[in-house]
C-alpha cells in the first residue's frame, strides 16, 4: 500500500500481517498530515532478502524515514538500520508471552553506530509524528501542519477541561 500518485517520504514495514491493526495507526497519521508512504511486510528473519533489500534501496527510491514494527524477537527495525543510513523508527508490537517487553528490549538495544529511535510498545502513532518531525527539520509545510495539528490537540484537550470544570463531563 502507498500513498497516491507521490513518491512516498516514509516506509512502514512490518514483520506480519497481524502486525497491520497497530501499524495503520502509523499510516492514519501520515494521512492526516499529508506526509506520502509505502507500506509492506517483510520478517527481518523468514524474509531476510527481501528485508535487506527494501533497506538498500529505500534511499533511491526516495524514502527519508523508515517506521519499523514487530512483535517477539523484534529484529525488524534493526536489521533495517544495518542496511541503510536512513533514520529508523521501531516500534516494538505487544505480542507473546511477554506482552511487547521482549520487543521494547531487542528495539532499544542496538551496539554502538547503528541506532534505532524507539516509540512506546504498539506507539505507532507517535512513530509517525517523529517521522514527521524529522522531515521537518527541511520540509516548512510539514513543520506547520505539526504545529496546527498539535494546536488542534491543545484546544480540544483545553474544551475538555473547561467542560469538566463546568460539570458538563463526570
Amino acid at each position: 500500500m502507498r500513498s497516491k500518485n507521490t513518491i512516498p517520504l516514509v516506509g512502514i514495514l512490518m514483520g506480519s500481517d497481524s502486525d497491520l491493526p497497530v501499524m495503520e495507526k502509523a499510516a492514519t497519521v501520515l494521512q492526516e498530515l499529508g506526509v506520502p508512504y509505502e507500506m509492506d511486510i517483510s520478517s527481518a528473519h523468514r524474509l531476510p532478502d527481501k528485508t535487506a533489500e527494501y533497506a538498500r534501496t529505500a534511499r533511491e527510491r526516495g524514502l527519508m524515514v523508515i517506521i519499523a514494527g514487530a512483535g517477539m524477537a523484534a529484529h525488524l527495525a534493526g536489521v533495517i538500520a544495518s542496511h541503510t543510513t536512513l533514520p529508523v523508527i521501531g516500534v516494538p508490537l505487544k505480542s507473546g508471552a511477554l506482552a511487547g517487553v521482549d520487543a521494547l528490549y531487542a528495539t532499544v538495544q542496538m551496539p554502538s553506530g547503528i541506532p534505532v529511535a524507539t516509540v512506546a510498545i504498539d506507539g505507532a502513532a507517535n512513530a509517525a509524528y517523529l517521522a514527521c518531525e524529522i522531515l521537518a527539520v527541511s520540509n516548512p509545510k510539514i513543520a506547520q501542519r505539526l504545529k496546527e495539528k498539535r494546536e488542534k490537540i491543545r484546544t480540544q484537550l483545553e474544551e475538555k477541561s473547561k467542560k469538566l470544570k463546568e460539570g458538563l463531563i463526570e
